[in-house]
């Protein structure tokens, strides 16, 4: 597996900062916004599943599927629960034994876990996509791939999708794990470490590439369609030379909305690949799409409302910065976010105002909320899985 330079966001911003003595140049957290709750979130469930991603910058994020949640560990520990009692279904172990009497070999697992159909589909940090049953979580195949599998899978049309780290689009056949086509996405040398998830509509595949581009790709074929820069290359620096489209594109009224790292929020034509408006402004996190309105957080942590038909900003909330936000989701009506200290923040989606704070987790949260039924659910870095309502 040929490997790739990838780089997280914070190293970059630590390697540029070393030796600077000025204590402007430091990167400084906000401090916890004061909130007067406007009601209490209540913790229906917690259960542990093994040891989390500890340290290690992931996504991997839970998973809800009607009666049942779905989680794991970096290491390989997948479980299932029954979404109301927090009982567990089952367990399995996907690390593998490397020898008489070794230690379990970690299987990195990344990315999160897509549910379809009777199938649980995981990419890991090894090269591999895993399919498992959903009722007792065995293996129904296990196929490796072009590069680290650190995008999330998507699936549609009997295909599962997988973005390696080495910049190959690929689709899987969802029954056998059958290669069915691979795409080149031109990696440069640099870049973050993380991939897009690709979203589909309308028989094509949107992704987001590491190299500032958003490109289409015919789902029957993997025929490559448009391809569209959104974002250049600004310095000779090293953050001012990554422009990756890290986040899962929004596909919504023919229209798709992508941001890159360094700088650009797009709209563009979802047939031709035209660039109808865009502005400044940068992330790698997922965004929200509500009614006419674009929500997300951006590079410094900051959480904004934008008007999805000009890129207009309707509101921005700045006492986040710098607390290592979660990508945004929506529950309930309002828009939640984690961060590095274990901190859910609640706001409402009109104005960007506090309306509720609670603390889940000193190891932090950074995987994004997920809406199970009408609760959300929460994995901390440690492992530990919440269900919580409103």
């Amino acid at each position: 597996m040929q490997l790739r330079k990838t780089l997280l966001i914070g190293l970059v911003a630590s390697a540029l900062l070393a030796g600077c003595s000025s204590e402007t140049d430091s990167i400084i957290m906000a401090p916890l916004p004061q909130v007067e709750n406007q009601f209490t979130p209540s913790i229906v469930w917690d259960k542990s599943v093994g040891n989390g991603v500890e340290q290690f910058y992931s996504e991997l994020a839970p998973a809800w599927d009607g009666s049942a949640v779905y989680a794991a560990d970096r290491k390989g520990l997948v479980k299932a629960f029954e979404l109301d009692s927090g009982k567990e279904i089952w367990s399995v172990d996907l690390s593998k034994r490397t020898g008489f009497l070794s230690a379990n070999l970690s299987a990195l697992l990344s990315g999160g876990l897509t549910i379809d159909g009777d199938k649980i589909f995981i990419g890991t940090e090894r090269g591999t996509v895993i399919a498992l049953n959903k009722e007792d979580g065995q293996v129904v195949w296990d196929v490796e791939v072009a590069g680290e599998a650190l995008s999330k899978p998507t699936v549609s049309n009997d295909l599962v999708m997988i973005h390696t780290s080495n910049g190959q689009l690929q689709a899987l056949d969802v029954n056998s794990g059958e290669i069915k086509w691979t795409v080149n996405m031109d990696t440069p040398s640099l870049s973050l470490r993380g991939e897009s998830a690709p979203a589909v509509a309308f028989g094509a595949a949107i992704v987001g590439g590491d190299n500032g581009r958003v490109s289409a790709v015919l789902l029957s074929q993997g025929q490559l369609i448009w391809q569209q820069r959104i974002s250049q290359v600004t310095s000779s620096t090293e953050i001012g030379r990554l422009n990756d489209v890290d986040m899962s594109p929004i596909i919504d009224d023919g229209k798709v909305y992508a941001i890159a790292y360094n700088g650009t929020l797009a709209a563009l034509d979802m047939r031709s690949g035209q660039i109808l408006w865009k502005r400044e402004l940068g992330s790698v996190n997922n965004m929200v799409l509500s009614g006419e309105n674009l929500y997300l957080v951006d590079q410094n942590d900051r959480v904004l409302s934008v008007r999805k038909s000009d890129g207009v900003t309707l509101w921005t909330q700045e006492e986040l910065l710098n607390r290592g936000l979660s990508a945004p989701e929506m529950y309930n009506g309002y828009l939640v976010v984690g961060d590095k200290e274990g901190y859910l923040h609640w706001l409402d989606m009109n104005t960007g105002g506090f309306v509720a704070q609670n603390k889940l987790n000193s190891s932090g949260i950074h995987a994004r909320p997920v809406v199970a039924s009408d609760k959300l659910m929460v994995q901390a870095k440690n492992g530990t899985v919440y269900l919580l309502t409103r």
